[in-house]
């Protein structure tokens, strides 16, 4: 007669069985593989990116102390030849364009237009949006919908077509194109830290600083504001890449700075009646304002890498 009782089996391999079947089969060490560290303000690009804005910037600063040839009066360079070609051993290292201006120099001369157009377009943008942004996103209600109204009417216009008409209304100066620029960042400001102050308006510390009997003001501004810098920041070096294209574009339609003060919008379209003859004179300027722009470009994205509450930290 068969013997029909069932052999007990180990509890423990059963688990290892299950185990085995949900992992499956593993190779080597059974600990995780680490997950890689996403690039951030240490890397090789950001290095370099981070050098050629340091070598911008500096050369602005320092441009009228630099024993550079004439750059921007075309009455004090009569005696130097026209479309010299560039020769880095020549007092003219990137060439001299039809009015006989150093190309070099105004090189630097537009960094600094481009400079103090971009950021001070974006310090205006940002307080003026910031601030909007931040009562907007704390008070909420009418407070909010009134903003959110402003800030879409502003993005109802074209970008290129809100500047024209404003700089058409205005003087072409510095001042008046810096502002300009910085208006049409309003929006963008606004919205960016409308939706960081509607997230941080809930938040423990908040509801502590108000127990404590701490005002509107005071908590939006030393609670709430303290945790939006970062983002506002990191997302301050795009806009300024946004914005030196802008005046660049402005520059080129004969709508900001004039001649004979360099800009590098305006070099571009003063060099291209004679490109296929000097292509440097459309070239150098352009190499320049599309490195300035993607180390601005890539200065924030490291910094929203850097600075953002997702960021892995191993």
């Amino acid at each position: 007669m068969a013997d029909n009782t069932s052999t007990p089996t180990d509890p423990s391999r059963d688990q290892d069985r299950v185990r085995a079947r949900v992992q499956g089969p593993t190779t080597g060490s059974a600990s995780p593989r680490p997950r890689r560290r996403p690039p951030g303000l240490g890397g090789l690009g950001t290095i370099l990116a981070l050098a050629w804005t340091v070598l911008i910037v500096v050369g602005a600063l320092i441009v009228d102390f630099l024993p550079l040839s004439e750059a921007r009066d075309p009455s004090l360079a009569l005696m130097t030849p026209s479309m010299l070609p560039p020769d880095l051993a020549s007092a003219h290292p990137l060439g001299t364009d039809s009015q006989g201006l150093d190309v070099l120099g105004g090189l630097l001369y537009g960094a600094r237009v481009s400079l103090v157009v971009g950021i001070g377009g974006v310090v205006v943008g940002a307080i003026i949006g910031g601030v909007l942004g931040l009562v907007a996103g704390y008070r909420g209600g009418w407070t909010d919908r009134v903003v959110s109204i402003f800030t879409d009417t502003l993005l109802a216009f074209p970008s290129l077509i809100l500047l024209i008409a404003i700089v058409t209304v205005l003087d072409p100066t510095l001042p008046n194109v810096t502002l300009a620029l910085g208006i049409m960042v309003v929006p963008s400001f606004a919205r960016l830290v409308r939706a960081n102050a509607m997230t941080y308006s809930g938040r423990e510390f908040v509801t502590a600083a108000r127990s404590l009997g701490a005002g509107e003001l005071r908590i939006m501004f030393r609670e709430v504001a303290p945790n939006i810098l970062p983002a506002v920041f990191s997302y301050s070096f795009m806009l300024v890449a946004v914005l030196i294209v802008a005046e660049a574009s402005l520059s080129y339609l004969g709508l900001s700075i004039p001649r004979p003060e360099p800009t590098w919008g305006n070099m571009i379209s003063a060099g291209q009646a004679d490109f296929e003859r000097y292509p440097y004179l459309v070239g150098v300027p352009a190499t320049v304002l599309f490195l300035t722009v993607l180390s601005f470009n890539h200065l924030g994205e490291s910094a929203g890498r850097k600075w953002s509450p997702g960021a892995a930290k191993i």
